[in-house]
């Protein structure tokens, strides 16, 4: 098993095909892409990389990721992925801990005569001469190394360490190959004639969604900007036809944002969009019911983690549309049901399993579970217990088997030893009007052990008032789940996906010694 056979497939199959896009330009056909996947396989090779080495990625989107991923996987090589927004100290971490001996980079996120990266890794700008030489197509490519066991890793992803030192996610070509697969059947129908787009960061889940993709012989495009600018997406989709695309709520956000400012209806957005996964961060219900009015049903939720990516449960484009069922504002309020090649579970502490209804930690196995983490077996020995990943997400299952998540168990505030799950108010401020974010945690309290505070971020122009705030939560949800406090603030932090990161926020509310 080796994910390269994908690209030589198709390119057997298709080899003129447009494949890859650079905005609306063809950077390269499915047999351009082989040819260069296979040469820069034969040249790393010749540099003295053998099979299950690490090669870094350390780029903002660019048609070039793609063709180095399957040059990497091409050789039997382990590609591991770094956001181009990290810094270079973290950068660093990530090699040394890796081990990596290669590195390929966009100019823009490494500064010219920089000092922070390892002097022992050779690194390799993708628009230089050397990388231009690197795939170089000619005589004597090395054709995919034949055989790359099952459990064999091609994608060490390093978690976005919000709390710490990130971890490296073990995946393997299985658990890829297991998410390609499982795409067709939980996320969407894909045939030649679709193209992804990369606006979210290629390093992510946007990049990984580039295999299904590829199975099906799809287009691959990078916008010109390389992220994410509302008016181009709509105008590549507008000259290429409607794309399919990957995203966290706050990119979902910005492009339905323009497609109402724009005066779109869900009929004119059709003809840029095919569908939007979203998944990575909570998408309250109030923001998904606004983006279904705004640009129609071509959204599709999918949850899961680093250590299963992409597949953990979905909430199907079907289930969205359907007002008419009578449990559909539950739904709406769910991350949908189990993926095809996975169970879900949740559990007591020991793992257990609880009856529906009751919150506890949701558990997932299958064929999409992470081998582990890089160097580190008590990590893995923590996170894998019984083939069951424990996520650390909380949650419940009804009846349907429909899964909703409540928070993950460290922002779980326990207020008079009662808990409360920071999401539930958090929906709740989010339909008070001229309320664009919120973010709830628990501030240290030596009567209550913690109190509930929110965090609200204002619309343009808006000023909150407290008071209606406290109002609506009083009229909505219980007195002791409201908050005894609200911050209005400007934004709120959040990591290089997206997250909102709460451990600032509660670090924001500790007491000054």
């Amino acid at each position: 098993m080796n994910l390269a056979h994908l690209l030589e497939r198709i390119a057997r199959q298709d080899a003129d095909r447009p494949a890859i896009h650079l905005g609306t330009q063809v950077h390269a056909t499915h047999g351009q892409w082989a040819a260069r996947a296979a040469a820069c396989a034969m040249r790393l090779r010749q540099s003295g990389l053998q099979p299950g080495d690490r090669v870094v990625l350390f780029m903002r989107n660019h048609p070039r990721y793609l063709e180095l991923m399957w040059g990497a996987w091409w050789a039997g090589l382990v590609v591991v992925p770094v956001n181009a927004k990290l810094h270079l100290r973290e950068v660093a971490w990530i090699m040394d801990h890796a081990r990596a001996q290669r590195m390929f980079v966009t100019r823009d996120v490494v500064p010219e005569g920089s000092t922070d990266l390892p002097a022992s890794v050779v690194v390799t700008d993708v628009d230089s001469p050397a990388a231009d030489a690197l795939l170089a197509t000619g005589d004597g490519a090395l054709p995919p190394v034949a055989y790359r066991a099952p459990d064999d890793i091609a994608w060490l992803f390093y978690t976005s360490g919000t709390t710490g030192r990130p971890k490296g996610v073990m995946l393997t070509h299985r658990n890829l190959m297991t998410m390609g697969l499982t795409y067709f059947n939980d996320v969407d129908a894909v045939d030649a004639g679709d193209a992804i787009v990369y606006a979210a960061p290629m390093s992510h889940g946007a990049g990984i969604y580039a295999i299904p993709h590829l199975m099906a012989g799809a287009r691959h495009v990078v916008p010109a900007s390389g992220g994410v600018e509302p008016d181009e997406l709509f105008a590549l989709g507008q000259a290429l036809g409607p794309l399919s695309m990957f995203a966290a709520p706050t990119i979902v956000k910005r492009i339905v944002d323009h497609a109402e400012f724009m005066g779109l209806s869900p009929a004119q957005s059709t003809a840029s969009f095919k569908t939007i996964v979203y998944g990575g961060a909570p998408m309250y219900a109030a923001d998904i019911q606004r983006a279904i009015q705004v640009m129609g049903p071509r959204f599709v939720q999918i949850y899961g983690q680093g250590e299963s990516p992409m597949v953990g449960t979905a909430l199907s484009r079907q289930d969205l549309a359907d007002t008419a069922h009578p449990r559909h504002a539950q739904r709406l309020a769910s991350v949908g049901v189990a993926q095809t090649p996975v169970q879900i579970r949740v559990s007591d502490e020991q793992g257990r399993p609880l009856p529906t209804g009751e919150v506890g930690e949701v558990l997932i196995r299958g064929d999409s579970v992470m081998a582990g983490y890089w160097d580190n077996p008590d990590a893995t020995a923590a996170a894998v217990r019984d083939g069951w990943l424990f996520t650390g997400d909380m949650g419940a299952l009804d009846a349907d088997g429909y899964l909703t998540l409540k928070d993950r168990s460290k922002d779980l505030i326990i207020s008079g030893g009662s808990n409360i799950y920071p999401r539930e108010v958090e929906e709740v401020l989010l339909t008070a009007p001229g309320v664009a974010e919120a973010a709830v945690v628990g501030a240290p309290d030596p009567e209550w052990g913690e109190v509930v505070v929110a965090f609200v971020v204002p619309q343009p122009g808006v000023a909150l008032d407290p008071l209606a705030l406290d109002a609506l939560c009083l009229a909505q949800i219980a007195r002791f789940k409201r908050p005894k406090r609200y911050e209005v603030v400007t934004s709120l932090p959040k990591n290089n996906y997206g997250k909102v990161l709460k451990t600032e926020l509660r670090r924001r509310l500790q007491p000054v010694a």
